[in-house]
């Protein structure tokens, strides 16, 4: 099903920041069949939980693909599957989120801990601070915010912290080096989620793979420029194909 892509959400926002460049997509090539996924909603934050689900429920021998903890999630998918995955892309994703000795491309420790504990005490405000973070270097960041904002589920608390506790722990390093299908991550150069230098340490780490920055764009950019970042995906997928 090389003309199918499966794309995963990132964390607290629901599906609909995706679904413009869903649209924009099947615009671009009406063979391809682009479909979001919802992320789990569990109490756990094991990342082998949420796997084991995502990996029950979409399809094999598909595209894989997601936004910043979606996109983590898919690396981690596609090495799970590997021949049995057609492909990889994932957008404004770091492989890892948080700071640690290996990887300092990342948001500190400290913010992050300081956004756990939000979230556990008023998760509404949280996610309000969450989608300003999102449109942080958009031309229009408040009202890139209040669309994205506008658009969120109400997720149960309890599913809302797993999320972040799963985001906090995973490393797709391994994944990404493990998995051998073609590989596309595109980043932000404006973003306040995740750093823009994730882009080259990334490269450092996988030479042989595509990886794009946007620089005049935010953490939200494929709701703030669905076009462009189907162009740069289309193009990507197009290239695959005549390989």
């Amino acid at each position: 099903m090389r003309n199918r892509l499966i794309l995963l959400p990132g964390w607290g926002l629901g599906v609909s920041p995706l679904e413009p460049l869903a649209a924009a997509l099947q615009r671009l090539d009406e063979h391809l069949h682009v479909e979001i996924e919802p992320l789990p909603e569990l109490d756990s934050s094991d990342p082998q939980d949420w796997l084991d689900e995502l990996d029950e429920r979409i399809a094999q021998d598909v595209w894989l693909g997601g936004w910043s903890l979606g996109g983590m999630l898919a690396s981690e998918l596609a090495a799970r599957r590997g021949e049995r995955c057609c492909g990889l892309l994932t957008l404004a994703s770091n492989p890892c989120f948080v700071v640690h000795e290996q990887w300092s491309s990342a948001m500190p420790g400290k913010t992050f801990d300081a956004f756990l504990a939000g979230c556990n005490a008023d998760p509404r405000t949280t996610l309000k601070r969450f989608s300003l973070l999102c449109a942080q270097g958009a031309q229009d960041s408040r009202g890139l915010s209040r669309l994205m904002l506008g658009g969120a589920p109400h997720t149960a608390v309890p599913a809302l912290m797993a999320g972040l506790e799963l985001l906090a722990q995973l490393d797709t390093r391994e994944a990404l080096q493990s998995f051998r299908g073609p590989q596309f991550h595109l980043f932000a150069g404006l973003d306040a989620l995740v750093p823009a230098e994730a882009a080259g340490a990334l490269f450092a780490l996988l030479p042989d793979i595509e990886i794009g920055l946007i620089e005049q764009a935010s953490h939200g950019f494929l709701l703030e420029d669905p076009h462009g970042v189907a162009g740069a995906i289309q193009a990507f997928l197009h290239e695959c194909a005549d390989d």
